[in-house]
This record gives C-alpha cells, structure tokens and sequence, in this order.
C-alpha cells in the first residue's frame, strides 16, 4: 500500500498544469546549421524561443537539434528554465534604456497608453511576450536575430521600477514616474 502510494506522487507533475498553460511561447527564428566532419557535413537546426506570462516574467532559449520540433522543445525548456521577472509601469516601462548584446544595440523608450508596441521583428515577440503593450523602440547594428532579442532582454532586466529609483535618489515617488502616471497639477492642489 504504502509503494502504490509514492508511485501515485511520483507520477504528479511538478509544476501545476495551469502555469505551464498560461505560458505564451512564440519561435522568433529557424536556421539550418552545418557541423563540418570527417565525411562532409552534417546538418541541423538552431531554434530561438521567447517564452512569457505577459505579466513580466520573460525567458529566451536556443535549441539545436537534427529535427526542427526536437530543437523547438529544446529551445522551450531552456526558455522556461532562464525565466527573469521585469518591473513595468502598467502597459509599458518605466523609463528609457539602451542595450547591446553582441552586435546588436536596442533603444526602449516608454510610450503613452494607446501607443501600442512600434517594434520589429525580435524585439516585437520578446515585449510582447513579457506584457508591455505601449513602447517605442529602435534597433541598430547587427540585425542578427539572437543577438535583438538577448539585447532586449537585456535591456528589460536592467530596469528598475519608480520606487525603487525614487528611493535610490532620494525624491517622491511622483517626481520619478512617467508624465502620464503623474498626477495633474490641478488635481494635487484640490486634495489639499
């Protein structure tokens, strides 16, 4: 009775159905790489996963495998595993930052709500993924797809939320937010 009972745990899953559910994934890039042998070549594929909530948390993996759904699931795992919580203001960031990864360098401004994500390509799956639904961007140099998309999450953990600059600099929490979090001055002198 009691080994019926430890194969019954065994067998649950270790992560509830319902996170791994919620989970968005999207395959941002498909490449047929060549490894160089003793006989001639021998290829594969390299798959670029970007997983996300779309409520800040964001990861991205890359999967290599002779089969294209085989690296898809390497890539997903490995997206899952790396997983990185992001701070957002509401629907976008809260502040402008660059960043490069390899070759690549990525411009994050934040953006009023209706906005919407004007972004391309890698940059556009990885926001989109972690949640952020109004944000301006620029990406410049390398147009290696790897390189945008580590360079946006890049740029996404390094930043920080209001209240933490608020308190790293010493100023209200109000003087730090974005113009349009703020509250109008009309309505602070009506409070009083």
């Amino acid at each position: 009775r009691d080994n019926r009972d430890n194969r019954d745990r065994d067998r649950e899953p270790r992560e509830p159905r319902e996170e791994q559910e919620e989970l968005e994934e999207r395959v941002i890039d498909i490449k047929r790489v060549a490894k160089v042998i003793k006989g001639g070549r021998r290829f594969a594929f390299r798959t670029v996963v970007v997983v996300g909530d779309g409520k800040g948390r964001v990861g991205i993996g890359v999967g290599k495998a002779r089969a294209v759904p085989d690296s898809i699931r390497k890539g997903t795992d490995r997206a899952r595993r790396k997983m990185s919580t992001i701070s957002l203001a509401g629907t976008t960031i809260p502040h402008p930052v660059t960043a490069e990864y390899g070759g690549a360098k990525v411009l994050l401004k934040p953006a009023a709500p209706g906005t919407g994500v004007i972004a391309g390509g890698g940059v556009r799956a990885v926001l989109e993924a972690v949640g952020v639904h109004d944000i301006l961007t620029k990406s410049q140099g390398s147009g290696n797809l790897v390189n945008v998309a580590m360079a946006t999450l890049t740029a996404l953990e390094s930043l920080r939320s209001s209240e933490e600059t608020a308190a790293m600099r010493g100023k209200p929490v109000n003087e730090v937010r974005p113009f349009w979090e703020r509250p109008r001055r009309d309505e602070v002198t009506t409070k009083e």
